[in-house]
C-alpha cells in the first residue's frame, strides 16, 4: 500500500514538473492520400475525363461518387488515429468542387477545414489539393510551382503546391507533390520526374538559404522509389538518418517498410511512391519537431483486399480496369506527427 502511495506521489510529481522541463506536447497529424481519381460526373470539355461519367464505359454515377466520399472521410479518420487530422495533403482530385463535397458531406464538416486547390494544367485535369484545421493551423502564404518540360520533354503536369503556416509559434514549410507517372514506361518518363525534382529543390533551397533551420515537410505520390536519382541527387533527399548537411532533408518513407510493405502494388511488388520527407531541423527536439519512429503507412484492412493473382494483399480499389469494383484507392495513405512541445518558442 504504501509503496503504491509513493508511485502515486511520484507519478502527480512528474506530471506537475513536465511543463518546466518543456516536455508537455501538443500533437499534429498530417496524412497523404492519393484518393485514385476523384472525379465529379460531368465531362469538361477542357480535360481528358470523359470516362468519369454517368454514360461512359465506367458508369461513373452520382451514387458510387458518394460513396467514395465516405469511404476516403473513413481512410483519413483511420488514418488520423480516430482524430480529424490537422493537415490533409490530396492528390488525383479533379477540382474544388469534389473537395468541398467531401468537407461539407462527410463528418469532416465538424471542424473547420480551409482549403487550398488550384486548377492544374494536367491533360486529365487531375490536380493536388491541402486541407488545414484553421482553429489549430495558421496560414502564412502559398504558392504553387509549375512542373513542366519543353522539346524532347515536353509535357504538363501537376503543379506542387507550397503552403507556409504557423504551428504554434513556428513556422512550417508543407509541399504537395504529385510527379509525372510512369506510363509509358519507366526509362521514357524519368526524365519527367527528374524535372520534378529540380522544382521542388529550387524552391526548398531558397527556404533554406535563407534559413538553415527552416522546418519543411514534403509529401506525396512522387511514383518514384527513394533510393531514385530525383531523390538521391537532384532533390538531395537521403534515407533516415541522412548526414551532417543542413541543407539536405531526410526521406523518412525509408523507414516505413520496417512495419508495412508499400503504398501501391503492381504486378504483386509493393513499391513506396506515397513519402514523406522533412529537413534536419525537424528532427532535432526543437518547440516543433518529428519522431521518425512514429507515423508511417496506413494499412487498416479495410483499406484492403486479397490479391488472387500475385497472393497477399493489395489496395482495395475503386475499379478494376473499367469494371466498378467499390474500393477506395490503389495507394495508401501515409502519415507524420508534428510534437509541439508547450514551453517552446519560435524563431
Amino acid at each position: 500500500m504504501l509503496r503504491n502511495l509513493l508511485r502515486d506521489i511520484f507519478i502527480v510529481f512528474i506530471l506537475l514538473l513536465t511543463p518546466l522541463w518543456g516536455f508537455s506536447q501538443h500533437k499534429y497529424t498530417v496524412i497523404f492520400y492519393n484518393v485514385e481519381n476523384l472525379f465529379d460526373t460531368w465531362d469538361d470539355p477542357l480535360t481528358q475525363d470523359e470516362e468519369f461519367t454517368p454514360f461512359s464505359t465506367r458508369h461513373w454515377t452520382k451514387q458510387r461518387f458518394d460513396e467514395k466520399l465516405k469511404m476516403i472521410y473513413k481512410s483519413l479518420i483511420i488514418a488520423g488515429e480516430g482524430q480529424f487530422p490537422d493537415v490533409i495533403g490530396l492528390a488525383e482530385i479533379e477540382n474544388r468542387w469534389v473537395i468541398e463535397q467531401l468537407i461539407s458531406r462527410t463528418p469532416l464538416n465538424k471542424v473547420p477545414y480551409e482549403l487550398i486547390h488550384k486548377e492544374s494544367p494536367d491533360p486529365r485535369g487531375i490536380d493536388v489539393a491541402l486541407l488545414y484545421r484553421s482553429d489549430r493551423i495558421k496560414p502564412v502564404d502559398f504558392e504553387f510551382l509549375p512542373v513542366s518540360g519543353y522539346g524532347n520533354n515536353a509535357f504538363k503536369s501537376r503543379d506542387i503546391l507550397h503552403f507556409t503556416a504557423l504551428i504554434g509559434y513556428e513556422k512550417i514549410h508543407f509541399y504537395v507533390n504529385h510527379w509525372p507517372s510512369r506510363s509509358g514506361g519507366y526509362i521514357e518518363t524519368r526524365e519527367k520526374r527528374n524535372i520534378a525534382a529540380r522544382v521542388l529543390r529550387q524552391s526548398v533551397e531558397s527556404v533554406l538559404n535563407n534559413y538553415p533551420n527552416s522546418n519543411i515537410l514534403i509529401m506525396g505520390d512522387f511514383n518514384a522509389s527513394a533510393n531514385e536519382k530525383c531523390f538521391t541527387s537532384i532533390l538531395n533527399a537521403l534515407p533516415y538518418p541522412g548526414n551532417d548537411d543542413d541543407l539536405s532533408l531526410i526521406n523518412l518513407s525509408t523507414l516505413w517498410t520496417r512495419n508495412a510493405e508499400g503504398t501501391i502494388r503492381n504486378g504483386g511488388q509493393w513499391e513506396v511512391f506515397d513519402q514523406m520527407i522533412c529537413s534536419r531541423n525537424l528532427l532535432k527536439n526543437n518547440s516543433l519537431f518529428i519522431n521518425p519512429n512514429e507515423g508511417g503507412i496506413c494499412t487498416a484492412s479495410f483499406l484492403l483486399e486479397p490479391d488472387k493473382t500475385y497472393l497477399g494483399k493489395k489496395p482495395f480499389r475503386t475499379y478494376l480496369g473499367p469494371v466498378y469494383h467499390g474500393g477506395i484507392s490503389d495507394h495508401l495513405p501515409v502519415r507524420i506527427f508534428l510534437l509541439e512541445n508547450a514551453k517552446g518558442k519560435g524563431r
